[in-house]
């Protein structure tokens, strides 16, 4: 199951308690303070694991306590540190306040640690407040709490091209033949159902990741079909890949409009990013039918394109000009 969306309430350990506590010992007045410091709360850390790809292993539990600090013992003992708590979360994670909507946290790198929430500080035994005027103190401090912190945790695809179309045109069938990702390929719509990563090998040496979201409808920006849930998903990506159905009822050009459409409804930032355009399903031009279809709709598509930076024929099926394409979109992310 793929989750990308979670509310916790996060908390830091509280400080362990001084002790009051006086040693036996010959003519010194109840044997002196000997009473020692609590020990400090855990701390609360989030670290980025490449090993998860998914929030799941948050679903069903929303409370996260790091450990209080044990409380000061006799004869200046102090007491043990809280064990500190480790929320591991997948590269891409943003951690955001609940309340604020501020964002707190982004974890994008494999290994990277950052302290979230710090423990509270122990309290004082009562040996601290020991001077020249106050031999026997009978008081130690109560140990500081914790922090409280709710929390909502947004993961956001890490990919370096996102895959952009309608249902049902291919894109599930293209990642899994360019990279080794195996989604669901079937013949309705919607077939993708959570965002997939694909590990593309250009050469021995050199790959890029690719993501395929499910198929955008028109209103996706707005919450028809599945687009609005996953289009955050391509928002980190550094380019994106627009793949039209030259067999699909609506023409190319208004599946181009459209899906640009609803990207930039949905985020300015993600409308203005670089882009080219894969016209699939190519193989179908060998029938008269849509080779007239295609021939008329490709002259209307050219004047919409805009700053597209390459326009390429595939067949998925076929695998015709797969080979190429890599070496051109590998090129675009380089430069």
């Amino acid at each position: 199951m793929f989750i990308d969306s979670v509310k916790l309430n996060i908390a830091s350990g509280d400080g362990g308690k001084g002790a009051v506590s006086f040693r036996r010992e010959k003519h010194v007045l109840l044997g002196g303070p000997d009473g020692g410091d609590g020990g400090d709360g855990g701390d609360v850390y989030f670290v980025c694991d490449n090993n998860l790809h998914t929030l799941l292993h948050f679903k069903g539990k929303k409370e996260f306590k790091a450990s209080n600090g044990v409380d000061g013992q006799k004869r200046n003992k102090s007491g043990k540190k809280g064990e500190d708590l480790e929320l591991r979360v997948p590269a891409g994670t943003q951690v955001i306040d609940s309340e604020t909507k501020e964002l707190l946290l982004d974890l994008q790198v494999e290994g990277q640690k950052e302290l979230f929430l710090k423990g509270g500080i122990g309290g004082k035994g009562n040996t601290y407040f020991k001077s020249p005027t106050n031999q026997v103190p009978q008081y130690a401090q109560q140990g500081k709490k914790g922090l409280k912190k709710t929390v909502n945790l947004e993961l956001k695809l890490i990919a370096d091209v996102g895959l952009v179309g309608f249902p049902n045109v291919g894109k599930s069938t293209l990642i899994s033949v360019l990279s080794n990702a195996r989604p669901e390929i079937a013949n309705y719509e919607f077939t993708t159902l959570t965002p997939k990563l694909g590990l593309v090998k250009v050469d021995e040496y050199d790959s890029f990741v690719m993501a395929d979201i499910p198929g955008i409808i028109e209103g996706a920006s707005v919450g028809k079909g599945l687009g609005l849930k996953f289009l955050k998903h391509i928002e980190r990506t550094n380019f994106l890949l627009f793949l039209l159905d030259i067999s699909r009822e609506m023409s190319l050009k208004t599946q181009f409009q459209t899906l640009q459409k609803e990207l930039q409804n949905f985020s300015a930032v993600l409308a203005k990013k670089s882009f080219a355009v894969l016209l699939s399903k190519t193989d179908l031009l060998e029938d008269e039918y849509f080779k007239a279809k295609f021939d008329e709709e490709e002259r209307e598509l050219e004047g919409v394109l805009g700053e597209a930076r390459f326009v390429s024929l595939i067949s998925s099926l076929k695998q015709d000009s797969l080979t190429e394409l890599k070496f051109k979109l590998y090129k675009e992310l380089k430069a």
